[in-house]
């Protein structure tokens, strides 16, 4: 099966709501993170990431600040203006991205070597730490930045910079007895050096990125070896001595991916790492590797998934917890876990193409990915929960990880310019082409030029039901047109230039083949009627309650609406929702309405009564989009809410 690389220089997005996302990036978000990479918010967590390639480069006096991975955020903001240039040029943007080029350039090694922390603070240990120092996970990043720099510009320093880089990065790493044969702690290299292959054609970087995959739990354990090699020393004493190494799972290099069968370890290494290793397989053709992706997956969505499209339970290492654990009020869920969950579906899409991997894609596109981010573009979410109670967060410590609002910036900042490189590349999650079949992943208001197709979608997705795609320009030669039927619609219906046509239905897509002429209309409805939400009998934090859910969006309840003690109130199961548009911070969205219940005070004021049953009185409930809460200042949240 041969799949193409959709080139967002041929993909515009003009989204009522998206578009209006891309935008915000553009205008807002990108001048706003380069500001805070040079320490210029107010109020915020300082970054100097950009300080830091000035020191390294020689450029200027002073030391090194922050975590020892701060260079990835320059490397992904890069990759977002990168993206966002394709949408509209913007040749300041452009003049000022080319000068940072410049400095990660007189900041690289004569070598091919290139991360700050080890030039400036310990050049004697390159490589000596991959399981806790995170040199390959730079790497991957402002790999992954080089290609899409050199695909939205042309230009092709950024390119010549990471292939030096990855260059040395072979040299030092593979089979031989004169080689490093370790992996990275967190994986990102691996994806980033498939995609440095598809750009160079560099057999190379294929093999390398293999034997990083391959390599991963492979015994003796390397993490232990290159631990003793430096006598046992340590770099990340947060959870006790060497505790990175010790706990393999936590890197998901206990065992060799072949063998592992469980969704284990911090949440984003393991996609991370899947989006490579599925990449992997299609290029190679590897089945193992393919059932791999597929088993490892299922566990995942099946078990360890929360409705939101988050993943990773706990704040414990960022990690997922057990089959069924999902807890609302501590989840930690954070940004770039579904960030990383996008990546890994669209190659699932790739390597599969079934609607599922799409319907999950999805489904953290519109709840988590969005939801990390303000409706300003200037203040972030890190940890994404599904229940807050504020009073408690500020006296109940294992809570301390949530946040009632967005932050303006974090000392470990990795999440807000990863959730502006995945809203500026949107494009590359739109459309997947397998032979001569589009497959519609995404509803996303679009003009696409597909080889020698060209389409336009039209809707106000998911705000609106109907969707239109205008055929620009077709080949005069039979083309499949697959549109994905959500999981969450179960009576969508379409017509090509208003007739029925009935389409054959493969892997949740329905395939329209037919030689397509300039000016076809193909009209899909999607009616998206309010949907109850029940939880596994084994989501014990789920049981006896409910989740609303219209389209792809998770909806919520939150204290600006309904006031204060959230958790007294029910939603019936005879209730109906009505429809209200939303106002102010919410315009634009489409918010719900039910009627409801709550318990009402009790007249005495013991904790604890015996044989009474608490009274109630009728309310009218409001829920909202989910992604949007926390935009009209501190206040509680739930989105599970008691049904009985």
């Amino acid at each position: 099966m041969q799949v193409h690389e959709v080139n967002l220089q041929g993909c515009v997005i003009d989204d009522p709501l998206l578009g209006q996302y891309q935008a915000l990036v553009r205008d807002v978000v990108i001048p706003y993170q380069w500001a805070a990479l040079n320490d210029q918010i107010p109020e915020a967590e300082p970054s100097h990431a950009i300080d830091n390639f000035r020191i390294a480069a020689g450029q200027k006096e002073g030391t090194f600040y922050g975590m020892v991975f701060q260079d990835s955020d320059v490397a992904k903001w890069l990759e977002a203006v990168a993206w966002s240039l394709v949408q509209q040029p913007d040749p300041g943007l452009e003049k000022t991205a080319d000068e940072v080029i410049a400095l990660i350039a007189a900041a690289q090694q004569a070598d091919g070597y290139l991360n700050t922390w080890f030039t400036v603070k310990a050049p004697e240990q390159r490589w000596s730490n991959l399981a806790e120092c995170h040199e390959l996970y730079c790497a991957g990043h402002l790999i992954e930045a080089g290609v899409a720099w050199f695909g939205a510009t042309g230009k092709r320093q950024l390119l010549e910079i990471v292939c030096k880089l990855a260059d040395h990065i072979d040299q030092m790493f593979g089979p031989e007895p004169d080689q490093l044969q370790g992996y990275p702690g967190h994986p990102e290299i691996e994806l980033a050096l498939v995609r440095l292959y598809e750009v160079t054609q560099e057999q190379r970087y294929l093999q390398l990125a293999r034997f990083f995959v391959e390599q991963r739990g492979a015994q003796p354990h390397y993490y232990d070896i290159e631990s003793d090699r430096r006598g046992g020393s340590y770099f990340w004493p947060v959870h006790g001595p060497a505790w990175m190494i010790k706990d393999k799972a936590y890197s998901q290099a206990h065992l060799p991916l072949a063998q592992q069968n469980t969704a284990t370890g911090h949440a984003v290494r393991f996609v991370y790492l899947l989006a490579g290793v599925a990449h992997l397989a299609r290029l190679c053709g590897d089945e193992e590797k393919r059932q791999t992706c597929v088993r490892l997956w299922q566990n995942m969505v099946e078990r360890q998934l929360y409705i939101t499209g988050g993943i990773g339970a706990q704040s414990h290492g960022e990690s997922f917890s057990t089959d069924y654990d999902l807890p609302n009020d501590t989840a930690y869920a954070e940004s770039c876990a579904s960030v990383g969950l996008m990546m890994f579906a669209r190659r699932m899409i790739e390597l599969e193409g079934e609607s599922h991997y799409a319907d999950v894609m999805e489904k953290a596109l519109y709840n988590t990915v969005l939801g990390g981010m303000a409706l300003d573009g200037k203040h972030y979410f890190y940890v994404n929960p599904l229940e807050v109670h504020p009073a408690t967060l500020a006296s109940n410590h294992i809570h301390d990880h949530v946040k009632p609002v967005r932050q303006r910036w974090f000392g470990c900042a990795c999440c807000p310019p990863n959730i502006a490189r995945l809203l500026t590349s949107l494009g590359h999650y739109i459309y997947t082409r397998r032979d001569d079949v589009v497959l519609v992943n995404l509803y996303v208001g679009n003009v696409t030029t597909l080889g020698d197709l060209r389409l336009h979608l039209h809707g106000n997705y998911p705000q609106q039901e109907n969707i239109r795609i205008v055929i620009e320009a077709a080949p005069d030669a039979p083309r499949g047109i697959a549109l994905r039927i959500p999981d969450w619609c179960s009576n969508a219906t379409w017509t090509v230039n208003g007739d029925e046509l009935s389409g054959e239905h493969i892997k949740g897509y329905v395939h329209l083949r037919r030689v397509w002429r300039a000016g076809d209309e193909i009209s899909l409805h999607l009616p998206m009627a309010v949907r109850r939400v029940y939880g596994h009998p084994q989501l014990r934090h789920v049981a006896g309650k409910v989740a609303v859910q219209r389209g792809p969006l998770v909806y919520c309840l939150e204290q600006a609406d309904n006031g204060p003690a959230l958790h007294n109130l029910r939603l019936p199961p005879d209730s109906v929702f009505g429809q209200l548009a939303g106002e102010g911070a919410l315009a634009g969205l489409v918010l719900l309405q039910a009627k409801g219940l709550k318990h009402a005070r009790p007249s005495h004021t013991a904790l604890y009564a015996y044989d009474t049953t608490p009274q109630t009185t009728p309310v009218s409930l409001i829920f909202i989009p989910w992604f949007a809460w926390a935009n009209r200042g501190e206040g509680e949240m739930c989105v599970w809410v008691r049904e009985h």
